[in-house]
């Protein structure tokens, strides 16, 4: 079965709000076999909901209406809900009641436009909210010939979670016809996302019954795979012999098939070389770093790092020779290379990483345009280092070299 999630509340169209119960409501769907197949968020305004719930009865077979259940002239869900599906309302006593109550406890009087929330759809089973005055609402009805599921869940994820976790999910088990969701994530790392696709289309466009996505963000590539059926084994078989022909497509560009992150990654390498890791930094300002220290436990393997952004520092810390920078310059291989060489005789590491560049929008040159960098690793045999020019603002700039950094020291382990 199909499902759509209808956030609603003009708040969430602007800068400073966002949808995040639907992530958790996608899982619990997935869990019972559901997919999710559209996600919208729609304004206060009466005849836009009135809409988007008309179009998502007519496409899907559940609709879940997120927020727009309080007290005020703008929550509209439950009215627009009963118009959509050509239905009264009613207000129930018991919930009147429970709303006096509530405001008894507070030792406040209830305002007048409180009622409005118990207000129920005819046909609609009120469902208790725990956590808030605004109760949900689950609806079992025909629209345009077909049956569909309704829910109205309040907004808060206090709320929202609970309750659908509480009220929802066991009448969907009820209905919802046995079906069973695998998913696989596989994680590139550096390779363009043009490039992945070119390599794997022909891989998984037979697949027809398993859904694959591709999901690019600073040289990072995510490829999900989800195939539903009606048992687990071969839902799960299906994911597998697919996963199995794009892991070996991928070769060594492929970092992760659990879903882990490069540094995840990197800090596993580590762990099983028995092997230690410092940073000297300039461009980046320490966010290789700060990805590896995020993981719980970094501290077995990461040994520390050093943050070089000037000259100075760059010979006083990492023991670059000041001959160095003033004959190649600060952003160049060789004095990469010297960083990367010197933290690691510094700090007695097994391995040694680099980074300079420049990462703008100001100090580029014709010879050395913003975003040129170079990352440079290194073990007790050898320095490698590499140059690459990224393109774009400051902040994308420098994320790219830290995936980039990042990759290259996994290189170095494999």
């Amino acid at each position: 079965m199909k499902c759509e999630i209808v956030a609603i509340g003009s708040e969430m169209l602007t800068p400073f709000r966002q949808d995040t119960n639907s992530l958790f409501l996608t899982e619990k769907l997935n869990e019972i076999g559901v997919t999710v197949a559209f996600k919208s968020i729609v304004g206060d305004r009466r005849k836009d909901l009135v809409s988007a719930i008309r179009t998502a009865l007519g496409r899907t077979d559940i609709v879940i209406l997120m927020g727009g259940l309080g007290p005020t002239e703008d929550d509209l869900t439950r009215e627009a809900t009963a118009e959509a599906l050509g239905v009264p309302m009613r207000r129930e006593a018991p919930l009147v009641a429970a709303l006096h109550a509530r405001a008894a406890t507070w030792r406040i009087p209830m305002p007048e436009n409180n009622l409005k929330q118990a207000d129920v759809i005819e046909g609609a089973t009120v469902l208790p909210n725990a956590n808030g005055s605004a109760p949900g609402q689950w609806l079992d009805v025909t629209f345009e010939g077909f049956r569909k599921l309704v829910m109205l869940v309040p907004g808060p994820p206090s709320e929202c979670k609970p309750l659908f976790e509480t009220e929802c999910l066991p009448r969907l088990r009820d209905v919802v016809p046995p079906r069973f969701i695998a998913k696989r994530t596989l994680k590139a790392a550096m390779i363009p996302e043009s490039q992945c696709d070119k390599l794997l289309a022909p891989i998984y466009t037979p697949y027809t019954d398993v859904e694959t996505t591709i999901l690019a963000h600073n040289g990072d590539i995510q490829l999900s795979l989800l195939c539903a059926k009606r048992d687990m084994e071969t839902a799960e078989q299906r994911v597998e012999e697919l996963a199995t022909k794009m892991e070996e497509a991928l070769d060594d560009w492929l970092y992760s098939t659990e879903g882990e992150s490069l540094e995840q990654i990197v800090l596993y390498y580590l762990g099983l070389r028995q092997a230690t890791l410092a940073t000297a930094e300039s461009c980046t300002g320490g966010l290789v770093a700060q990805r590896i220290t995020a993981i719980p436990g970094s501290s077995r393997s990461f040994l520390g790092g050093v943050v070089v952004y000037s000259n100075e520092l760059k010979t006083a810390f990492a023991g670059v020779a000041a001959e160095l920078i003033e004959q190649h310059g600060a952003v160049s291989e060789e004095v990469a290379s010297a960083l990367a060489s010197g933290i690691r005789q510094r700090t007695g590491a097994t391995i040694g990483l680099g980074v300079t560049g420049i990462a703008g929008p100001g100090g580029g040159t014709e010879a050395k345009p913003v975003g040129l960098v170079y990352i440079a690793v290194s073990d007790a045999q050898r320095t490698d280092v590499l140059e690459r020019t990224f393109r774009g603002p400051r902040q994308r700039v420098r994320e790219w070299t830290a995936q980039q950094a990042l990759d290259l020291v996994r290189r170095k382990l494999m």
